[in-house]
């Protein structure tokens, strides 16, 4: 027993099997396979390390974007005048990579607390039976106090007086002017996996330049200073369509670099997307179009809490930064070789098939493939126990497996 057991041993990791082979000589076959075999060579080297750089290994930035507006706005709406600067137009004022640019606007004055009808046409009324005391309409100004207002067949209520008045849109829009703001952009992205950090601020890109360029596809396409008109137009929208109902655009900062080249040159790409909808769509297709918002400025006058309310049309702006930085990587080189040397068997398996099953030859090389044993007679001074017959010239046929 311990003889046996040594011997297996021995024969485990001293000995090394391999398989016999039939070389077969047919054309049709042999074409079949080196096509098999050269489109997946051509698969792997044009699609998985050309194209999708299987040889590298990939990792997204954590990124911080900082924006500035710059410009002034003038109105002058029933004989006031009014210049507008970023403190007044840009909401939130902090510099978020999301914010807002108002274009158009509803303003109205001198509110202050107190019982007033609803619009014209606006929670009609017959008697006050149709205006119920202490209740709200998701549409409406205030609390109903139960009173229906004869001059305007309208329900009364508590609330901010005059009510607001919001069914007329001014158009042209009365911020025409925003279409000349320019807004900066300062974007720094780090690539944890390679230690690398960049700045939209790349070479070349200092205090002089800034203070002179204007970011243009194909003339200055690093420059961080964007005028809106420009922004929108490159979106695919008309800015007076946009500016006056409000909308909104996505502005992609995108990093794709490959860090096997200096890191100098992992410089990013702007494009901008309108995401208000499609240009060509008319307003009509949409249930809810542009993007409008209210705020108050509330003050005292004779002791007396008063409100200018305003309702803000305007641009949205969303910055969005999109990463991809790759590198090269052994195990992923080495992992992608492995699959495609795998992929080759494909061809072994076709060409089997066609010998074994299609061609007029086939229980031939199916004879010439495989030896059969017979375990009930098998001869133990035989080769591995097998039976070999022979056939035209008498030569023996070769088999694939023989241990």
């Amino acid at each position: 027993m311990r003889n046996q057991i040594a011997s297996a041993l021995s024969d485990f990791f001293f000995e090394y099997e391999t398989p016999r082979q039939v070389l077969v000589r047919n054309r049709r076959v042999g074409v079949v396979c080196r096509l098999i075999q050269l489109g997946v060579l051509v698969y792997i080297i044009g699609w998985v390390f050309i194209y999708e750089k299987g040889y590298q290994s990939t990792d997204t930035a954590v990124s911080s974007v900082f924006t500035k507006m710059k410009g002034v706005g003038y109105t002058n709406v029933s004989g006031k005048e009014t210049v507008w600067d970023v403190a007044d137009y840009v909401f939130p004022s902090q510099g978020d990579p999301s914010f807002v640019v108002m274009t158009n606007y509803i303003i109205t004055e001198g509110q202050e607390m107190g019982k007033c009808p609803e619009l014209s046409g606006k929670h009609s009324c017959t008697s006050n039976n149709d205006c119920i005391g202490g209740s709200f309409k998701r549409t409406g100004n205030g609390q109903m106090t139960g009173v229906c207002v004869k001059t305007t067949n309208t329900c009364e209520v508590l609330g901010w007086c005059p009510v607001e008045d919001d069914r007329t849109i001014p158009n042209p829009p009365l911020l025409m002017s925003a279409e000349n703001y320019t807004l900066f952009i300062k974007n720094s992205v780090t690539f944890p996996l390679f230690g690398v950090t960049r700045s939209n601020l790349v070479e070349g890109i200092d205090a002089n330049y800034i203070s002179k360029c204007l970011y243009h596809p194909t003339k200055a396409p690093l420059c961080p200073i964007f005028r809106l008109g420009d922004i929108v137009e490159l979106s695919g929208f008309s800015f007076e369509k946009l500016a006056r109902e409000g909308g909104a655009i996505g502005i992609v900062v995108d990093w794709t670099c490959n860090l096997d080249v200096h890191e100098k040159h992992c410089k990013p790409e702007y494009n901008f997307h309108g995401l208000y909808g499609n240009p060509g769509d008319p307003d009509s297709t949409s249930a809810s179009i542009g993007y409008n918002f209210r705020y108050a400025k509330h003050y005292m006058e004779n002791n007396v809490a008063k409100r200018t309310l305003l309702k803000v049309f305007g641009i949205r702006f969303d910055i969005i930064v999109q990463s991809l930085a790759r590198q090269f990587d052994i195990i992923p080189t080495l992992t992608a070789i492995g699959s495609g040397v795998g992929i080759f068997g494909v061809a072994t398996v076709v060409c089997d098939l066609v010998l074994l099953y299609l061609l007029p030859k086939r229980e031939f090389y199916k004879n010439m493939k495989f030896k059969y044993t017979d375990t009930q007679t098998q001869d133990p001074d035989s080769e591995a126990g097998s039976t070999e017959t022979e056939k035209g010239s008498g030569s023996k046929q070769a088999c694939v497996r023989a241990l």
